[in-house]
């Protein structure tokens, strides 16, 4: 069953249908789709998997440095991914979106390798302006059915050092890599005061020495509960006033922080061996010019159990509308759900 209704070819059918040839473009112009991805992740990869094979003949426009990140996403930032199922040995996350993406082409998805900057969502077709062509003079290309799934990039400190020593003991992601062995029974620091801060920080005490959690100012923004559960932790301690101001390594890895008291302007070193930023992420909603409900936040805010959008025919995916999980796999299956939805919608409009 598919969301209340019969499959009209079997899952047999589907598993041996031949792939159509793939295609790859980097400006083909003014096209029209039934289904645009807008995004390149394994959100936006699932869905244009799950779309292709049910012959919608999805267009992926995957980015060019969008929000400053190649296409793929975050994956393409992190190395080891150890936690994606079906890879015991763990796999590169650039390995893991070439895979993804090379799947998606063995279906015939169409992938274009811009970026949308602008869309019209307030009539059908949807509108969609490619980088360089925003003006209403120019000529957009169109589809029936849209799923924005261009994910969330993770706020950054940009300290001295960062850029060297990112993924090589600087992280925005204690879940994804604070049990790598490079982290584990080290000295690992935090930076951040609210929730996200407090929860990483009690993560990363499982495979730490100890974790010292970086606040500038002299409370922390989390919840009561959270706070306490940081402050009566016997291997958390909490560095008030403190901002990091550099990245020290070896060449190769971190191996300390410069901070600073910004109380007494005091600076001195920090013995640690990760520094993991717990200071939020950006949805990256830019393109869509306030056409979709948000929360507070940014986020896109979706009907609960679905990929609904409040325009009908767009749909989000992945980490665009989930500010809780942030993972690769529960962003695929988000994609997953949007192909779904993306299908109900198309044929119910037949």
């Amino acid at each position: 069953m598919f969301l209340g209704r019969t499959l009209t070819r079997p899952i047999r059918h589907l598993a041996a249908r031949s792939p159509r040839q793939p295609f790859s473009a980097t400006s083909t112009a003014n096209m029209h789709s039934k289904v645009a991805i807008i995004g390149s992740g394994p959100a936006g990869h699932t869905a244009a998997i799950y779309t292709a094979r049910a012959n919608l003949e999805p267009v992926l426009y995957e980015g060019f440095m969008a929000a400053g990140v190649a296409a793929g996403g975050q994956l393409t930032t992190t190395t080891d991914v150890e936690n994606f199922p079906g890879f015991p040995e763990g796999i590169m996350g650039g390995e893991l979106m070439d895979k993804m993406r090379a799947q998606s082409e063995r279906f015939g998805t169409k992938i274009v390798s811009e970026t949308i900057t602008r869309t019209d969502f307030s009539s059908k077709p949807f509108k969609l302006w490619r980088e360089g062509a925003d003006s209403d003079q120019d000529t957009p290309d169109t589809c029936d059915a849209v799923i924005i799934s261009t994910g969330a990039t993770a706020k950054r400190m940009h300290i001295d050092g960062e850029d060297k020593y990112w993924q090589a003991g600087i992280s925005a992601c204690a879940v994804c890599d604070g049990a790598a062995p490079i982290y584990r029974k080290q000295p690992i620091a935090v930076i951040g005061g609210g929730d996200s801060a407090a929860e990483e920080a009690t993560f990363l005490t499982k495979y730490a020495s100890h974790v010292y959690v970086l606040v500038r100012r002299d409370q922390l923004r989390a919840s009561q509960i959270m706070a306490n559960r940081l402050k009566n932790h016997p291997d958390v301690t909490i560095l008030w006033n403190t901002e990091a101001v550099r990245a020290n390594g070896d060449g190769r890895v971190l191996t300390s922080l410069t901070i600073l008291n910004n109380k007494s302007k005091e600076e001195r070193e920090l013995d640690v061996k990760g520094l993991f930023y717990a200071i939020g992420h950006t949805p990256n909603t830019k393109a869509f010019g306030g056409q979709l409900t948000v929360d507070e936040t940014g986020y896109i805010q979706v009907t609960p159990g679905t990929t609904n959008t409040n325009i009908k025919g767009v749909f989000a995916a992945g980490d665009v509308q989930d500010k809780h999980y942030r993972q690769a796999i529960t962003a695929a299956g988000s994609g997953c759900m949007a192909a779904l939805d993306c299908e109900k919608y198309l044929t119910e409009l037949e």
